[in-house]
């Protein structure tokens, strides 16, 4: 297992972190993921840790707090100091008026549950699950500095921002001497690029590292999907809150980007899914990639992604497939790349 730094931060992480959102599935959303028992659960957790991958991601809304508790219970089998946990909030959870959002109540009221569902004292990275425009980014940051200062909260990160929040952010951290963002938990996948048409570049040139979710495309890049086929009908992809909530994606665009990668899977002899987690984890700003399992198989499958790497060719091949139609100003500002070039 590789380890890279965590934007700009001492911290190291390993290329691939565990996705707990599959364990303690409560509600229809999770339910169509995964239903993974406590015992399935324990299990997966020690296959990672054998391997190298001791970074654990979660958030309080995921089955309503029943990921973190699986997960929990899971990780209480092995040192605290071993481990690396992170978790959300920002999201709803509850019916209160104050169960949402980045408030300083709210965040206060949301770290306190989340660390007694992990039986931890501390998470070593805390993110706002999305920005909050109704509360003042400096009421949110001083929160989380104090967090950080407390000893509750060792790094701090974001999730799902645009380019102007977090930069809006960083800037507000830069001017009081606040703990910053170092991570930035993002989408971004073969057949979701967006991500480098402004949030990279930001990420390369502020230090934020990316902490890539649905690095298979929301389920797309499973190898289950083929032109012939279309999609299964065990796919998640068929539950309706699923495929509404997620990144919509054209059949004919999705089936290019297959085409693609089965080309690669005869070359090299690997899986659709490890070649779809392999090229993300060559893409730049990248510190770590999220992976989920329903299973230890699908779990081992996923762990095959790392210890070998796509060539040029490979990649170059890949970037053509899924390349699409810029939004502006990023096409206009892509005609110009002696002053704008690309991430590298």
């Amino acid at each position: 297992m590789e380890y890279r730094q965590l934007g700009k931060s001492g911290l190291k992480v390993p290329e691939l972190c565990f996705g707990a959102g599959t364990f303690g599935a409560a509600n229809e959303f999770f339910k169509a993921w995964s239903e993974t028992t406590q015992e399935e659960a324990d299990r997966i957790v020690g296959i990672c840790m054998d391997a190298g991958l001791n970074f654990f991601d979660t958030a309080d809304v995921y089955s309503d707090g029943s990921s973190e508790t699986a997960l929990g219970k899971a990780l209480a089998h092995h040192k605290r100091e071993d481990l690396l946990i992170s978790t959300k909030s920002t999201f709803r959870l509850g019916k209160g008026p104050n169960d949402v959002g980045s408030s300083r109540y709210h965040l206060i009221q949301s770290l306190e549950r989340s660390l007694k569902r992990l039986g931890t004292d501390y998470v070593d990275v805390y993110h706002l699950h999305a920005f909050d425009a109704t509360t003042p980014v400096e009421e949110t940051l001083n929160t989380l500095d104090q967090f950080v200062r407390e000893g509750k909260v060792r790094y701090i990160a974001c999730s799902n921002f645009s380019g102007w929040h977090l930069m809006k952010s960083l800037s507000v951290s830069e001017r009081y001497g606040w703990a910053r963002y170092v991570g930035h938990q993002a989408y971004y996948s073969l057949v979701g690029r967006d991500y480098e048409w402004e949030l990279m570049p930001l990420a390369l040139d502020q230090g934020v590292g990316a902490l890539v979710w649905s690095p298979l495309g929301w389920g797309r890049l499973t190898g289950k999907i083929r032109r012939e086929t279309g999609i299964p009908k065990d796919s998640r992809l068929n539950a309706k809150v699923v495929a509404d909530s997620g990144p919509q994606v054209s059949e004919e665009y999705l089936y290019k980007v297959v085409d693609a990668i089965d080309e690669i899977a005869k070359e090299t002899g690997k899986t659709v899914p490890q070649i779809a987690l392999n090229w993300v984890l060559r893409r730049p700003s990248v510190s770590t990639v999220i992976v989920g399992a329903r299973n230890e198989e699908q779990l081992k499958q996923n762990l095959g992604a790392i210890g070998w790497k796509l060539t040029v060719e490979q990649i170059a091949k890949l970037d053509a497939a899924s390349e699409v139609g810029l939004a502006y100003p990023y096409w206009h500002q892509r005609q110009f790349e002696e002053r704008n070039p690309k991430p590298v």
